[in-house]
């Protein structure tokens, strides 16, 4: 069985974050990125089940920027077979990134998805809702 994971990059849980001087956003130079704690986890537990026999592979997927690619890397070292990176500079929204994993769903076919319960940047768990939904 192949098992997708959805990963997703976030601002470090470690750094202090700043905002803004017209208060529109989060100031995002300069800042370490890494992979979502909750994405983390999800990946974790694939390459258990791949591990048990119960998996044959495991595909990490992002939707994000071309420095996503650390994230996917991550994913790769933690025991991920492959990874795809649907790249955007927009951007992406919890509708968004639904739409983009259910396409990828589609093309991959696998048996299991996993996604972390929620993303600690925006502190919500909207995509793994609406992927559901499509």
């Amino acid at each position: 069985m192949k098992v997708l994971v959805a990963v997703k990059r976030v601002i470090d849980y470690n750094v202090k974050i700043r905002v803004k001087p017209d208060h529109s956003d989060v100031d995002l130079t300069n800042v370490k990125m890494a992979m979502n704690p909750f994405c983390e986890i999800a990946v974790e537990e694939a390459v258990r089940l791949k591990e048990a026999g119960t998996a044959t592979e495991v595909v990490a997927v992002t939707v994000g920027p071309k420095a996503a690619q650390e994230q996917l890397r991550t994913a790769l070292a933690l025991g991920a077979d492959r990874a795809v990176h649907v790249q955007t500079d927009e951007r992406v929204e919890s509708l968004g990134a639904a739409k983009v994993l259910a396409k990828v769903v589609e093309e991959e076919q696998p048996g299991l998805v996993i996604l972390g319960k929620q993303a600690i940047d925006s502190d919500n768990n909207q995509t793994g809702q609406m992927l559901a939904a499509l």
